[in-house]
């Protein structure tokens, strides 16, 4: 059993062997394999406390200085990335070659983002003849979660250093021990004392002190929706800038001429990466009624191929899902996809067959699902795609856009025009057309229910910074 009682708080780890202490499950042994201590009001009240004190000079340095400081953090991932990725692994289940390649690798990307419009970004600037400046908010919580631990942080860290602000961080309790690795990378990396602050703990206890601390400038929450509306109501008070990414229900809209062979499986793969368990998923795909019977065997051969086992296995492609409360809650809207008419095509509830331990659940399809079946509405965070037939493009349109989310989509088109129009027309915050690569640089956030602000890139970097403008410069 691994104990680690410490936060990481002014420059220095801070033990709290009395504070109660939060076990860490692997969810494929489903046994606990280490524990954290819960911090409290009073620990947030001295991590604030030290970001305030640091945000003074560490406001005032140069762009060139948090260059050099980003660097020697990125470098640092990157030498101790097996380390991230295994942790990760036994933390919250991701596929060890997922780890690498998906978890690390593009949270070690987002430190390299940063730099790269770090090093080219005008804080100053002359808009219509008057002098406008971008300075650093202040102090910055940032609370993330378990479903991608090290990239959520660094996608929070690496912009919010950039700005020249002062962090507190608290990582879930259900995925800490990358956090804690996190954390020693900063200080390995000589970052000034009280720059950045770790407090683990529960969101109840400790993020909601943190959401309505006095001397908080900002919150960065990413999470569920349930959440962010309590993140917000905490943080109203005091009027403090709250930046969230919150849930989705992201459709993949196949046009009739798209190119159902390649297209359909790499939708399916996508939805199901890190177990479904990405707000961006492209979870419902949404293809010409003509085409279904089509679509719906694609679909069922690329699910019923996954790899699903030990997370540790070279071989495995999915391991399992996160934690017990998400299994229940994946096999839960399972059911209500059946119990509510859609066409079951392959999957279902219950562990997959051979696995009598770890919290799987089956690759699943449903068919037929119409947009007021909860399988269409609800975000269900686990290995289950549903398919929706539409009649033209102004139907295909219309489900798209039948949620409450808007936070990420797909369009399938060999024509690039018809592909730009329909995207023009979903409403969410990111539209990739025909599977483009991953970008740090492409700003991410939501419309609607799925959060407001962005991350990533300069528009990632600007939620960070105050705009002043100085007349008569």
């Amino acid at each position: 059993m691994k104990t680690d009682t410490r936060f990481y708080i002014d420059g220095q780890w801070t033990d709290r062997p009395q504070a109660p202490l939060i076990p860490v499950l692997n969810p494929y042994t489903e046994e606990a394999f280490g524990q954290i201590a819960a911090g409290s009001a009073a620990d947030v009240d001295l991590a604030v406390a030290a970001a305030n004190r640091a945000f003074a000079s560490f406001s005032g340095t140069t762009v060139a200085e948090r260059v050099a400081l980003l660097t020697r953090i990125r470098d640092l991932l990157e030498e101790r990335s097996e380390e991230f990725a295994q942790a990760i692994v036994a933390e919250m289940g991701a596929a060890i070659t997922f780890a690498r390649g998906g978890q690390v690798h593009f949270g070690i990307e987002h430190v390299r983002s940063v730099l790269t419009v770090l090093e080219d970004y005008a804080f100053d600037t002359q808009v219509n003849g008057i002098h406008v400046r971008r300075e650093p908010i202040g102090v910055c919580a940032l609370i993330t979660p378990w479903n991608w631990p090290l990239y959520q942080i660094t996608a929070k860290v690496a912009p919010a250093i950039a700005a020249g602000c002062t962090v507190v961080l608290k990582p879930s309790e259900l995925s800490p021990f990358s956090a804690l690795l996190f954390a020693q990378v900063m200080h390995d990396a000589g970052t000034p004392a009280g720059v950045f602050n770790l407090v683990n703990g529960t969101g109840e206890e400790v993020g909601a002190a943190m959401s309505a601390h006095p001397d908080v400038d900002m919150v960065s929450f990413t999470g569920s929706t349930r959440a962010g509306v309590l993140v917000a109501q905490a943080a109203a008070p005091t009027i403090k800038r709250v930046v969230q990414e919150l849930g989705g229900k992201s459709p993949n809209v196949f046009l009739p001429d798209a190119d159902f062979a390649s297209a359909v499986p790499k939708g399916v793969l996508g939805a199901m990466r890190n177990v479904g368990q990405s707000c961006a998923a492209p979870t419902r795909i949404v293809v010409p009624r003509n085409r279904l019977a089509e679509v719906e065997a694609i679909a069922a051969e690329t699910a019923n191929g996954i790899i699903v086992g030990n997370p540790l296995d070279e071989a495995c492609v999915i391991g399992p899902l996160a934690n017990a409360p998400q299994f229940a809650k994946v096999q839960e809207l399972i059911q209500a996809g059946i119990d509510e008419g859609a066409r079951l095509i392959c999957g279902g509830t219950g562990r997959l067959n051979g696995l009598n331990h770890g919290f799987f659940a089956r690759p699943t399809i449903f068919s037929d699902v119409t947009t007021e079946m909860r399988v269409a509405q609800e975000e269900i965070f686990g290995p289950v795609v549903v398919i929706q037939p539409y009649d033209d493009e102004e139907d295909a349109v219309r489900i798209a856009n039948a949620t409450v989310y808007g936070l990420s989509s797909h369009v399938q088109s060999a024509d690039h025009e018809a592909a730009r129009r329909v995207a023009g027309r979903i409403r969410a915050g990111q539209v990739h057309i025909n599977y483009p690569a991953w970008s740090g640089f492409a700003p991410f956030g939501g419309y609607r229910q799925s959060g407001n602000g962005r991350e990533y890139g300069v528009f990632g970097l600007e939620e960070y910074c105050e705009v002043k403008a100085i007349l008569g410069y």
